[in-house]
């Protein structure tokens, strides 16, 4: 049987084979030549203290002892089998879909965007402040508004389906298996889409469908039942239908509300993107005034408590560029993403605080549950106006919004488009603003140099979740009053991230086996 170890070296020694193998056979009391393989199973970087330690669990096969085989999957063929149709290609909508497949269903999957690879043209026209596509940006089209933003697959929602299984299907479909092991796996944004492609041929080699250009406008509806969707004048029919549409679908809250479909107001987050020199961090977290070749670009997780209201870090993207993030033309919003290598000099992280169901307590009476999502949309116009013409967002240097005063200038930024000054304080929702300059200040007192003229905070960070619930049986996992509707993912508000929402999907395709049968 193999055996596990964990080892405390440097990071020069944790990025060497020939030398965590030594120190491995050194800990078991034999040659190093006895050791057929020393995989590793766990890293995690440890900086707590002046002299940057790396910690490295290894699984350990010595000679004659069979190796581990490569992960693989064996999806049979549901070609003619009940169909099941899916509303949104994001993790949840392609995990739900691969289950599906394994359960014996056929998924139908519908996405109002366009693959991975058209995708790509329609960003870089947002990037060049050109037309925004309001079916095919960073946030829709194929493989979800993770697959342009970053690729972080770090949750801590594991106990809500088979981690790892989420993870080996990902390297199975093209991803790297350091992954599997990786503290804060990410895979990258110049990676994914290949992946995501993977994902789609193996499931259209299983018999599964892929429509794309396929925006939903309207549900099939029948005594209390949903029978299917309609996109435009094409109806499309299934036995069960998962909604997993992700959390900037507004049309798809504003089309289950008018008819009739029941909605839950929820708290949520929103703030700012915060970018500083990945060099600064890279300083302050690793105590050095320079990263070493065997460290990453360094990241960090913040939060603090401002007089009663949460302020956190979110989306961390060390050595990363912020995005546009906005569906439409009407909105300024940011996001943030890393390519697989971070080398960007650049490092952002969203900086959000509380929305409370009584911050927009007084938009119910006219918008009633859908509130929230209309608070939202006040944010990010008021971040439009003040950013001015295309793409270019409102922004301050750090120091400035912490001290209250006017940047006439700007620092560099990775944010293409373009940053123009402009008071954040000024046209912020009060409550926002102060939670904000508190929590960044409070932050700079624990890592000392964070509040600088170097750094640049950039509006507005609205898409951390959605502000709008839709509710679903907590044993069936589908909507109460409409059957055979299965609200899934981050949209549905069940899920924060690409691997939590993947093992939703994976718990709603389970869902709609049982309410199918066999």
């Amino acid at each position: 049987m193999p055996q596990q170890i964990t080892l405390v070296l440097t990071p020069r020694q944790a990025a060497e084979p020939e030398t965590y193998t030594a120190f491995a056979a050194r800990r078991l009391g034999i040659k190093d030549t006895d050791i057929a393989l020393a995989r590793v199973v766990k890293r995690s970087i440890d900086a707590r203290q002046r002299q940057v330690k790396v910690n490295l669990t290894l699984e350990v096969f010595v000679d004659r002892e069979p190796l581990p085989a490569p992960v693989h999957f064996d999806y049979p063929n549901v070609e003619g089998r009940t169909e099941v149709v899916i509303v949104g290609s994001g993790p949840a909508g392609l995990f739900a879909a691969l289950r599906l497949i394994e359960l014996g269903l056929r998924p139908v999957i519908l996405e109002r965007g366009r693959d991975v690879s058209s995708r790509k043209r329609d960003i870089a026209l947002i990037n060049r402040n050109e037309r925004i596509d309001s079916d095919s940006n960073y946030a829709f089209g194929e493989g979800g508004a993770g697959t342009f933003s970053d690729g972080k697959l770090f949750t801590r929602s594991k106990k809500r389906g088979d981690y790892n299984k989420a993870l080996q299907t990902l390297v199975f479909h093209g991803a790297t298996p350091e992954i599997l092991y990786e503290a804060h796996p990410h895979i990258g944004t110049d990676k994914l889409p290949y992946i995501i492609r993977n994902i789609r041929q193996t499931i259209i080699d299983a018999g599964g469908v892929f429509c794309f250009g396929r925006r939903v406008t309207d549900l099939i509806l029948r005594d209390g039942r949903i029978r299917g969707v309609c996109c435009g004048d094409e109806r499309i029919e299934g036995a069960a239908v998962v909604l997993a549409t992700g959390h900037s679908a507004h049309d798809i809250y504003e089309l289950l509300h008018a008819r009739g479909v029941r909605l839950e107001a929820k708290p949520f987050a929103m703030g700012v993107r915060i970018e500083h020199p990945q060099a600064l961090i890279d300083s302050i977290q690793y105590h050095c005034p320079t990263r070493g070749e065997y460290l990453p670009a360094a990241s960090y997780s913040l939060v603090s408590q401002e007089q009663g209201r949460g302020v956190y870090s979110f989306c961390m993207c060390p050595g990363g560029f912020i995005v546009p993030a906005m569906t439409d033309a009407s909105q300024s919003v940011v996001n943030g993403m890393s390519p697989s290598g971070r080398t960007s000099p650049f490092a952002n992280s969203g900086m959000v605080t509380e929305v409370r169901l009584s911050d927009f307590a007084y938009l119910r009476s006219e918008w009633g549950e859908l509130a929230g999502l209309k608070f939202q949309q006040l944010f990010e116009q008021a971040a439009r106006r003040e950013g001015g013409a295309h793409q270019i967002a409102p922004a301050q240097r750090v120091s400035d919004f912490v001290s209250g005063r006017s940047s006439t200038t700007l620092p560099a930024t990775s944010y293409i488009p373009g940053i123009v000054p402009s008071r954040l304080d000024r046209w912020m929702p009060e409550f926002i603003a102060q939670s904000l300059r508190q929590g960044i200040a409070t932050f700079g007192r624990r890592m000392h140099g964070y509040v600088t003229d170097q750094a640049v905070v950039v509006g507005v960070e609205s898409r951390t979740s959605t502000p709008v619930r839709i509710p679903r049986d907590p044993v069936t996992l589908m909507h109460p009053e409409t059957s055979g509707l299965f609200p899934a993912g981050e949209g549905a508000g069940y899920a924060g991230g690409i691997i939590s929402a993947a093992l939703d999907g994976e718990r709603i395709a389970e869902a709609v086996k049982n309410y199918i049968g066999s």
